[in-house]
C-alpha cells in the first residue's frame, strides 16, 4: 500500500465480529503433536492437554524452543478493518525504573490521562466500543497488540464499525491529550497504516512512504511530527524516535501543509462529536426500557446484534424469551421512552426491512403513521437486545467467542487437522481434546468475562424493581430530524469541491517543481542527463558478450563509465549504410569496406586477383539481378499490409535519380530501411511506460544494464 493521494478514506465493510483487545492480542499459541494440541508459549495461562502419545515430551521441547526464540509465538494477524489502534508513550521513557516503580507510574499517567477525557466519556455515545486506555500486562515485555518492543507506554484499541467519525474522534482526542500532557507522546493506526500520513498524501515530503514510515510517526504537543530521514537514515528503533522527538533541539515537526490537512478532518473535535447523535422516540417492552435507562451505552450493543444478525440468532428474536416475558413468563407492557444514539446506528436500524416475531405486539398502521414508526424502530432494538443477550450468553457458556475462533484458525494453520474430514469422528475427537484444552487456560476466563459483561449487567438491571409506571407521564424529548439521512447532497459536493481543491494546489505545486527541475536542468552535467543511446548500447554491449558456462553476465553499471560522445549524424549514416540504403549507397558502403580492408596491412597479388576478379563480377551481377527482383517481388507483398507500420525508419534524403526502373519503383520510396536501434529503444519504452511505474521485465533490464530512466513527461 502507497500513501496515494485519494484524500477521502474508504469505508469499512461490515463490521467484524466483536472481538475486544484482551482477545485480540493475547490469543493462546497452539502447539500441535500428532492432531493434539499440546503446551504453548510461557505466559498465557494455559495447560497441556492429557495425551497418551509417546512423542508427546519431544513436540513439547519443540514448542519450548520455538517460544523462546520468538517473543510473538502466535500467528500474525492482519489488524481488522473496523478498528483504531493508539498507543501513548511517557516522555522520557521511564525505563531505568525497577518493574514496581515503573507499573505505578504507568498506573498514574493511566489515571490522569482517564480524568482528563472523563467529562467527555461520561456522556458521549461511541458507535461500537468507546475510547479505553489499559496498561500492557508486562510494561518490560513486548507488546502483542502494539507489536513494539519493551517501551513503556498505555495503549487501547477502539472499534468504530461503520462509523468513521469516531476513528477521527479518537484521533481528536489523543491530540487533545498531548496538548494536555506536553510529556507524552502518541501513535495512531489501523489496518491501512500510517492512516493520517494518507490523509495528508498531498503535502507528504517525497522520501516518505509506507517503507520509510514505520517509527516516524508521532502526535506530540497537540502536532503531527515526522522524523526525517537527515535525522536517522535508517528506520529508527522506537527508543531513539522517542527521544529525538522529546528532544527540543532537534526540528521534527511536519510541515504546516500537512498539519493543515489533519487539522481539517478533526477541526471542532471532540467539542462537536455531540452533532453526530441522534435522538428518537420507540415504543419498547418495559425491560428494554428500564435497560436503556440504566445504561444508555449498551444501545450500541443491541444495534450491533441487530445488524450483525444471522440465521441462528434469528431464532432467538423468534422466541422473544428475555424481554417480552416477565420472571414468571407473563407478558410485558410496553412503554413509550427516548433513546440516543449515533447516525450511523440509526441508518443501520431504518434501511433494513424487518418483520416483527410473531406475537410481538405492534400497533395497527390505522393508529397513525407516527405512532407505527415509533413501534417498528423500537421493535428492532427489542429484537437486537434479545439477539445480543442470548448469543453472548451462549459464547459466554460455551467458549464459543472469538478468542476461541482464532485459536481454532491457528490449529488449522498448524496442521492439526490435516488429512482429518470435517464431521468425521477422528475429527470431532481432535475437536473435543482442543476445546476443553481451551477451557482449561485463563484467557478462557478472561474471554467469558468480558463476553457475559452486558449480560451480567443486563441481568442486574433487570433484577431491581421497576414497573412500566416509572415511564408514564414523563416529558420526552422530539426525535431528531433525520433529513439527513435521505439528503446529503449538499455535504457530499461540499466534499468533493474540498478534494477537488486539494488535488488542483497538489497539481500547481508538482508543476512548479517541474518548471525548476527544467530550469536548473541545463546547468547540470551531461553525465546525469539521460541518453537513449545508453540502452542501445548497453543492449548491443549485452549480445555480443561471449558467455561462460555459468549464464550470461550483465554489463557494467555504464553510470560509472566514462561518458560516450555520440555524433547523431554520423550515427544514422553508419546505420544507413550497414540496413541498406539504394544502389549507390550500397555501392558506397562497398567501397568504403574494400579500402578498409586493403589498408588493414595484409598484401595481394595484383595480377592473380584480376581473372578472379572478373569472374566475380559476372556472379555478382546474376546474384544482384536475383536480390533485386526477389526484393521488389518481396516489398510488392509487403506494400498490402500493414507490417510496415510496426517499424520505425531511417529518414532517407530526397534524390532527384530516376536512373533505372523496377517493379517495386511505386512503393521502394515507402520501404525505406528499417532503424533496428529506434525500434529497440521504442520497444523498450513503450514497456517501461506500461509497467506505471512498478516493477516489470523492462526496468528490471535496465536496472541491471546502469540505464536510470525518467518520469514520463506527458504524465507528470
Amino acid at each position: 500500500m502507497a500513501f496515494g493521494p485519494h484524500g477521502h478514506r474508504r469505508s469499512p465493510p461490515n463490521p467484524a465480529p466483536s472481538r475486544t483487545a484482551a482477545a485480540a492480542s493475547e490469543a493462546p499459541s497452539p502447539s500441535v503433536s500428532s492432531k493434539i494440541p499440546q503446551t504453548p508459549a510461557a505466559g498465557h495461562g494455559l495447560r497441556a492437554a492429557p495425551s497418551s502419545r509417546s512423542h508427546l515430551a519431544v513436540s513439547m521441547a519443540a514448542t519450548a524452543s520455538t517460544s523462546a526464540s520468538n517473543p510473538f509465538p502466535f500467528p500474525t494477524r492482519r489488524p481488522p478493518d473496523d478498528t483504531l489502534f493508539y498507543a501513548i508513550y511517557p516522555l522520557p521513557p521511564p525505563t531505568d525504573l525497577p518493574p514496581p516503580a515503573l507499573l505505578a507510574s504507568l498506573r498514574s499517567l493511566h489515571l490522569s490521562l482517564l480524568g482528563h477525557l472523563a467529562p467527555f466519556l461520561s456522556s458521549h455515545l461511541f458507535h461500537r466500543d468507546p475510547f479505553t486506555l489499559s496498561l500492557p500486562a508486562d510494561p518490560t515485555s513486548p507488546c502483542a497488540l502494539c507489536a513494539s518492543p519493551p517501551v513503556p507506554h498505555l495503549h487501547g484499541a477502539l472499534r468504530f464499525g461503520d462509523s468513521l467519525p469516531d476513528e477521527w474522534l479518537g484521533v481528536s482526542l489523543l491530540f487533545s491529550l498531548t496538548r494536555a500532557f506536553p510529556n507524552i507522546a502518541a501513535r495512531a493506526w489501523d489496518s491501512d497504516g500510517e492512516f493520517l500520513l494518507i490523509e495528508a498524501a498531498f503535502a507528504l515530503p517525497r522520501w516518505l512512504d509506507p517503507d520509510t514510515a514505520p517509527n516516524r510517526v508521532f502526535i506530540f504537543r497537540g502536532e503531527l511530527h515526522i522524523l526525517p530521514p537527515s535525522l536517522f537514515p535508517d528506520t529508527p528503533s522506537l527508543d531513539a524516535a522517542l527521544a529525538a522527538v522529546y528532544d527540543d533541539s532537534v526540528d521534527t515537526r511536519a510541515p504546516d501543509a500537512v498539519q493543515a490537512a489533519i487539522q481539517r478532518r478533526i477541526a471542532g473535535l471532540p467539542e462537536k462529536a455531540s452533532e453526530n447523535l441522534h435522538t428518537a422516540r420507540v415504543i419498547v417492552p418495559a425491560p428494554v426500557a428500564k435497560v436503556l435507562k440504566e445504561e444508555p451505552c449498551l444501545i450500541a450493543r443491541a444495534v450491533e446484534g441487530f445488524y450483525d444478525r444471522d440465521i441462528d440468532t434469528m431464532k432467538h428474536a423468534a422466541r422473544m424469551e428475555k424481554f417480552l416475558k416477565g420472571p414468571d413468563g407473563e407478558g410485558v407492557e410496553m412503554v413509550r421512552t427516548s433513546v440516543r444514539m449515533t447516525r450511523a446506528m440509526y441508518a443501520q436500524l431504518m434501511q433494513q426491512n424487518f418483520q416483527a416475531p410473531r406475537g410481538y405486539p405492534m400497533p395497527r398502521r390505522e393508529e397513525g403513521q407516527e405512532k407505527w414508526m415509533e413501534a417498528e424502530l423500537g421493535m428492532k432494538i427489542a429484537c437486537g437486545f434479545e439477539m445480543m443477550y442470548q448469543e453472548r450468553w451462549r459464547q459466554g457458556e460455551e467458549g464459543k467467542g472469538s478468542t476461541w475462533e482464532v485459536y481454532k484458525k491457528s490449529l488449522e494453520a498448524t496442521g492439526c487437522f490435516q488429512g482429518l474430514l470435517p464431521g468425521s469422528k477422528e475429527y470431532k475427537r481432535v475437536m473435543e481434546d482442543a476445546m476443553q484444552y481451551y477451557k482449561s487456560s485463563t484467557l478462557f476466563s478472561r474471554s467469558r468475562d468480558i463476553l457475559s459483561a452486558p449480560v451480567r449487567r443486563i441481568d442486574e438491571i433487570l433484577a431491581m424493581p421497576y414497573s412500566a409506571d416509572e415511564f408514564k407521564g414523563i416529558d420526552l424529548p422530539p426525535s431528531s430530524d433525520d433529513s439527513w439521512l435521505y439528503g446529503g447532497e449538499d455535504e457530499l459536493n461540499a466534499e468533493l469541491r474540498e478534494r477537488q481543491k486539494e488535488m488542483e494546489e497538489y497539481e500547481a505545486t508538482k508543476k512548479n517543481r517541474k518548471q525548476k527541475q527544467s530550469a536548473s536542468g541545463s546547468s547540470k552535467s551531461k553525465k546525469d542527463e539521460f541518453k537513449l543511446g545508453e540502452i542501445t548500447e548497453s543492449m548491443q554491449e549485452f549480445v555480443r558478450k561471449m558467455s561462460s558456462f555459468e549464464g550470461a553476465e550483465v554489463p557494467a553499471n555504464r553510470r560509472d563509465m566514462e561518458s560516450v560522445n555520440l555524433d547523431v549524424t554520423q550515427f544514422f549514416k553508419a546505420m544507413e549504410s550497414v540496413l541498406g540504403g539504394g544502389s549507390q549507397e550500397q555501392a558506397d558502403s562497398d567501397d568504403g569496406f574494400d579500402r578498409k580492408s586493403s589498408s588493414s596491412g595484409m598484401d595481394f597479388d595484383d595480377s592473380d586477383e584480376e581473372n578472379d576478379f572478373a569472374e566475380e563480377i559476372g556472379d555478382k551481377d546474376t546474384s544482384d539481378a536475383f536480390m533485386e527482383s526477389y526484393s521488389d517481388a518481396l516489398n510488392k507483398e509487403l506494400s498490402s499490409t500493414t507490417i510496415e507500420k510496426s517499424f520505425a525508419r531511417a529518414p532517407r534524403p530526397v534524390t532527384t535519380n530516376n536512373e533505372g526502373t523496377s517493379d517495386a519503383a511505386g512503393t521502394d520510396g515507402e520501404m525505406t530501411p528499417v532503424d533496428v536501434d529506434l525500434n529497440l529503444v521504442e520497444s523498450i519504452l513503450n514497456s517501461y511506460s506500461s509497467q506505471q511505474g512498478l516493477p516489470g521485465p523492462a526496468s528490471n533490464l535496465l536496472g541491471l544494464m546502469g540505464v536510470k530512466v525518467p518520469p514520463d513527461a506527458k504524465k507528470s
